[in-house]
């Protein structure tokens, strides 16, 4: 296999056609690689193409052109070693409510045709957090770990890729960080991770390099950090005692805004100024600074600067 990317799609392609001349670009020539061992997001608004990206990666779309390759396979020529060489996580909650974790990981590993010697049902239950519930029922579970025991389901078969689709949907800020500390662990064992997510500060916090769609298109492909370092402006908020109206309304690419009496917002060019000269702007105004704070800018204006139609 490509020692390097655990995918690899090229010119991938997906149109729907309605019987009229209406026809949906859901994924325009999409290329794209996801290294081994990484955790790579995916982002877009509704409509971008995340969904029918992976449902061709899951094998129940179709693709109409382009290559994908999976872990060294190709989808046209190996279909089932593509889905031997990744786990997919579904969105919704799809468990029978009357297994206990332990059964339902048992009959997975049926279908996938796993001999009862080589099944890791319990280490996967220890992976997950949920060797405790082992032997509960399914809908005696919690949200937070009906999700955990999907992640342990897309498992069983060891695949060295894990697909999370939107994996904190409807779940609460404990759970979610406990989600997303079985996630990393299962990365630093050497797991594969593609996620998609609405939640653009867990995609900026959680993955290595992030890839925005939009209407099909992909619109950036980079490192979190080159993302966040792309954000041409910073903006620095000023309390004082009493803001003078002074003529503060555009210097040099700065501009100076009031919030109420008693803050100032500043925006400005990050290459061009630096803090000093902006802090004796306001100074040699003769207005007093009581306290300053400042706003990086997250991969959310990014976003909504890359996907502004």
């Amino acid at each position: 296999m490509d020692k390097k990317n655990a995918l690899k799609v090229e010119n991938l392609t997906k149109i729907y056609s309605k019987k009229t001349a209406n026809v949906i670009r859901a994924l325009n020539n999409l290329n794209l690689e996801v290294k081994v061992g990484e955790i790579f997001g995916l982002l877009g608004p509704n409509g971008a193409g995340k969904t029918t990206f992976l449902s061709i990666l899951a094998g129940t779309v179709i693709k109409n052109s382009g290559s994908v390759n999976v872990w060294g396979y190709d989808l046209d020529k190996d279909p089932r070693q593509v889905r031997s060489s990744i786990g997919i996580v579904p969105q919704e909650v799809n468990l029978d409510a009357f297994f206990s974790p332990k059964n339902l990981l048992e009959l997975q590993a049926g279908l996938y045709g796993i001999p009862k010697k080589d099944r890791i049902t319990d280490t996967i239950l220890k992976l997950v957090s949920l060797e405790k519930q082992a032997n509960s029922y399914a809908r005696s579970l919690s949200g937070g770990m009906k999700r955990r025991l999907l992640i342990a389901k897309a498992m069983v078969h060891r695949p060295p890729i894990l697909v999370l689709d939107e994996p904190t949907a409807g779940v609460d800020v404990e759970l979610r960080h406990n989600l997303w500390n079985n996630v990393r662990d299962l990365n630093k064992q050497g797991v594969t991770i593609i996620l998609t997510t609405h939640v653009i500060s867990e995609a900026q916090e959680m993955c290595d390099r992030i890839a925005i769609l939009n209407k099909g298109n992909l619109v950036k492909l980079d490192t979190t950090n080159n993302l966040l370092n792309s954000i041409q402006t910073k903006k620095i908020i000023f309390k004082v005692k009493k803001t003078n109206k002074i003529n503060l309304e555009n210097q040099n690419g700065m501009k100076f805004s009031y919030n109420s009496d008693n803050e100032i917002v500043v925006s400005y060019e990050r290459k061009k100024h630096k803090i000093d000269e902006i802090i004796s702007k306001i100074k040699n105004a003769g207005i007093e600074i009581y306290d300053i704070s400042t706003d990086e800018g997250n991969l959310e204006d990014v976003f909504i600067d890359l996907t502004k139609s």
